[in-house]
């Protein structure tokens, strides 16, 4: 472990201790600390995941990278939570640090109260490219493959696998072939497939990056309705601000990296008729400001 006193020098930049530590304390915090949701903390309810100063580097073949530096937030159970931020902001690597794949060079992470220490099937990352799914294996199939996988018997995996999928509204279609589903229906698959498995955290990277305007709004609100359905927790990654506006129920703003916490914010949810209106892009102006201050910037 490194002991830090400002980011490490060395990173892809090409920055030095001074000159980065510089730039960051020139930057502006819209919050400090840990901000909790209004009804998490009215409630006293305990953070199903806490990063407590997390600082994350990864080693490339010419660099240190400092990925984030002192990071801190809470997420609570059955919460949207997003983690948005501009391209190269240490989004990416957060989750995996929470699926137990990186370890923090400074701060920690802890899942119920525990620190995490590797991966574990309590936090999933649910894969939302249409090639995750076993084209050879049926709905069914696929969403008890893992649980065979990890030791869990054939009656009980086809027992959990069938309560999963008919949560998730595809009980009709468990002898179905990947090839048969809609775009819809596979991501729906790919998280009865995860939440068989009964994890805390379901995690996703960006899934719809790559989708057009129309199927990514189309998944996003498939995603939405099985939330509600569903109650998951949902850590989710992006780095379109409509995205994250949409689809969280808090956002955590990252600052461009090495990534730091600009902001954490409540959206109180918006449903597709609502996406025009002025709170909405109310919302979305205030986040831009806070990454791009007048400069503007692509969401």
């Amino acid at each position: 472990m490194l002991a830090i006193e400002g980011p490490p020098a060395g990173n892809a930049d090409g920055y030095t201790d001074t000159e980065q530590l510089t730039q960051i304390m020139q930057q502006p915090r819209v919050v400090t600390g840990i901000s909790t949701a209004p009804d998490a903390q009215a409630s006293g309810a305990t953070p199903l995941v806490r990063a407590h100063g997390v600082t994350l580097q990864y080693k490339t073949p010419d660099h240190l990278v400092t990925a984030t530096y002192r990071v801190s937030f809470d997420i609570f159970p059955g919460e949207r939570y997003v983690i948005l931020g501009p391209s190269g902001c240490g989004k990416s690597t957060i989750l995996k640090a929470i699926a137990g794949f990186l370890k923090p060079v400074e701060g920690s992470f802890t899942l119920k109260g525990k620190p995490v220490t590797g991966p574990g099937p309590d936090r999933l990352m649910v894969f939302q490219e249409f090639d995750q799914l076993l084209p050879w294996k049926t709905v069914l199939g696929n969403v008890m493959f893992p649980m065979l996988e990890n030791g869990v018997s054939r009656a009980d995996s086809e027992r959990r696998a069938r309560e999963a999928l008919t949560k998730v509204n595809l009980g009709d279609f468990v002898d179905v072939y990947p090839h048969m589903l809609s775009g819809g229906m596979k991501q729906r698959c790919a998280i009865a497939r995860a939440m068989a498995m009964k994890p805390d955290v379901l995690m996703m990277d960006e899934p719809y990056a790559a989708l057009d305007a129309l199927t990514r709004r189309k998944m996003q609100d498939e995603l939405l309705q099985l939330w509600n359905d569903i109650r998951f927790t949902l850590v989710f990654v992006t780095h379109s601000i409509e995205e994250a506006v949409i689809l969280g129920s808090r956002i955590l703003v990252l600052s461009p990296h090495p990534g730091q916490v600009r902001a954490e914010l409540n959206s109180p949810g918006f449903a597709y008729d609502a996406r025009s209106g002025a709170a909405f892009h109310e919302l979305v102006q205030k986040i831009s400001f806070m990454l791009f201050g007048d400069r503007g910037g692509s969401h």
